[in-house]
């Protein structure tokens, strides 16, 4: 009787929205896009993008990075294949037409708005790759709306030959690629609109490709401009810009963005990969020659890795560094929590054979974003915002701690051997789990000891959150009606508004509650369990 009314309530009506699992709070990812981590998708379709968001949500990624989504040369034929004969089709990604939305490798406008959609609902922020300093090589190819955008579009056809010249660096074509004529108000509008067009589909944050290649507004001589602080004044959470091969005025292009610390990866990739890791290579964000003192580490963007240096013709990251040890590089920038990590995901089918794997662009990335190594990390890093960190070497070189206040610690290994751990900690006593491999570790009197794997990374630290609460589906923090209303809902495979199921049997937490009778499967048992504690039943 009580099953049957219940049932016939809830047809009629729609899907409660506290049924939805899909939100940060779910997934325990912070509020800021600074406090998380990002993952690079590189070359991924808005697509596949998509279909990966929930996996993305669980290993505590807080925002995903696209490709360029302007429209682009059709280069090589239009093949699909990251890598061919030339430099690989990748590469055209990053010659702009136009500054529309939407191009032949990623997807259309309105695939891209859909992929945003679906992100905020997982709490997921999205940021997306402008290029704004150049258009492509090939003139022939540049729109009309470009070349006639109103006075000079492009800076005069200068070859940077001297990459200590800040006028040739900031004035010259970049490999051959039209210079933008960045001085031009007509230009900026242009990227202006772009940038606004690109957050009204949805994006939160950008990077700004080549950005050391465009001028500063005070400190470049006669070729000064205000480009940068028009274009950045918009309403973007998080804007970072690109600064390779060089510092050139580093600390001037922070006071306004957040930039890269491609020294710290590089000098962390050449230490993890000869199997030597100090505390003072993990601590020292120190950017080429350029004094960053007075810099605020959260200014920076970290990475172990980045398409470009995974993409060099020699001395690549996938030459010197295996999936292992970009764990342990991600262990090192994402648990100190003082910068913004950035992940690149491989391509789909990259491993030690073969470099490019599937080769193919549109797929996703090969699986090592999500391991058991990055996501628990990650999910440390989400816990511990506004932890203050302590790095402390263990064993000489091979194995360092992180500790974030009195919270939890991360070990890294990068010995050949199993060492013993005997350091002192701010953790309170007690046993402690690794998240990682289930081992134990214990701290009496204030020390820490245990035993860490060869190459390994350890990941300890109490969780306060509270037990989930079984059967309670619409997340009010008691078992009402509207709980079996959402299963009996599930169970006639009814959907929510946008066309998602009701309960996602994949989100290992609205699983667990979902699963009111804890037989690990979702059935009438469980409307009948939730029915039962309405009623006041015992079960």
């Amino acid at each position: 009787m009580v099953l049957s009314s219940l049932w016939f309530s809830t047809t009629a009506g729609a899907a409660p929205s506290e049924s939805n699992a899909a939100s940060a709070q779910s997934y325990n990812l912070p509020d800021k896009i600074e406090d998380g981590a990002i993952l690079h998708c590189w070359t991924w379709n808005f697509k596949n993008i998509k279909a990966n968001l929930s996996q993305i949500a669980q290993a505590g990624f807080k925002a995903i990075q696209t490709s360029p989504i302007n429209a682009v040369k059709i280069g090589d034929g239009g093949k699909m294949s990251l890598k061919s004969t030339n430099k690989g089709n990748w590469w055209y990604q990053y010659q702009p037409t136009d500054y529309t939305i939407g191009n032949y490798m990623l997807g259309t406008e309105d695939e891209f708005k859909d992929m945003c959609n679906e992100a905020h609902k997982y709490g997921i922020k999205v940021i997306v790759d402008i290029v704004a300093n150049h258009c492509s090589s090939d003139y022939s190819v540049i729109s009309s709306h470009v070349k006639n955008i109103g006075g000079k579009a492009f800076h005069d056809r200068l070859e940077i030959s001297d990459w200590s010249n800040r006028y040739q660096v900031t004035q010259g074509k970049l490999t051959g690629l039209y210079d933008l004529n960045t001085q031009n108000p007509a230009v900026q509008q242009m990227i202006v609109d772009y940038v606004t067009a690109v957050l009204s589909d949805g994006a939160d944050g950008f990077r700004y490709d080549a950005a050391k290649h465009v001028e500063l507004p005070d400190g470049d001589s006669k070729y000064a401009s205000d480009f940068w602080p028009i274009v950045l004044n918009n309403s973007a959470e998080f804007q970072y810009g690109e600064i390779l091969s060089g510092g050139d005025r580093m600390g001037a292009y922070a006071k306004i963005m957040h930039v890269t610390a491609e020294g710290y990866g590089s000098n962390l990739q050449k230490a993890i990969s000869k199997n030597t890791l100090s505390v003072a290579a993990i601590k020292n964000y120190r950017a080429y020659d350029e004094d960053m003192s007075d810099l605020d580490s959260k200014r920076l963007v970290t990475w172990v890795e980045s398409h470009d240096n995974f993409c060099k013709d020699s001395n690549s990251t996938w030459e010197i560094l295996d999936d292992k040890q970009i764990q342990q590089g991600w262990a090192v920038i994402a648990a100190q929590g003082d910068t913004t990590p950035l992940f690149f995901a491989r391509p789909q089918g990259s491993n030690a054979d073969s470099r490019w794997g599937d080769n193919t662009i549109g797929l996703a990335g090969n699986g090592n974003y999500y391991s058991s190594e990055v996501v628990e990390v990650n999910k440390f890093r989400n816990a511990m915002v506004g932890e203050s960190k302590n790095i402390v070497q263990v064993v000489k070189n091979k194995v360092n701690m992180i500790e974030r206040g009195n919270k939890g610690v991360v070990l890294v290994s990068v010995s050949d051997n199993e060492n013993n751990v005997k350091v002192n900690t701010s953790l309170a006593d007690g046993e402690y789990t690794d998240r990682v491999s289930g081992d134990k570790f214990t701290v009496t009197d204030g020390k820490l000891t245990g035993k860490i794997a060869a190459g390994e990374v350890v990941v300890l630290y109490n969780d306060d959150e509270p037990e989930v609460l079984a059967g309670d589906l619409n997340g009010n923090g008691y078992i009402d009606v509207e709980d079996a209303t959402i299963l009996q809902r599930f169970l006639a495979e009814f959907k929510k508004a946008d066309g998602n199921p009701i309960v996602d049997v994949n989100d290992p937490k609205e699983f667990k509650i979902a699963d009111a009778n804890g037989d690990k499967k979702i059935d009438i048992q469980d409307v009948t369990t939730i029915q039962k504690i309405i009623a006041e039943f015992k079960i």
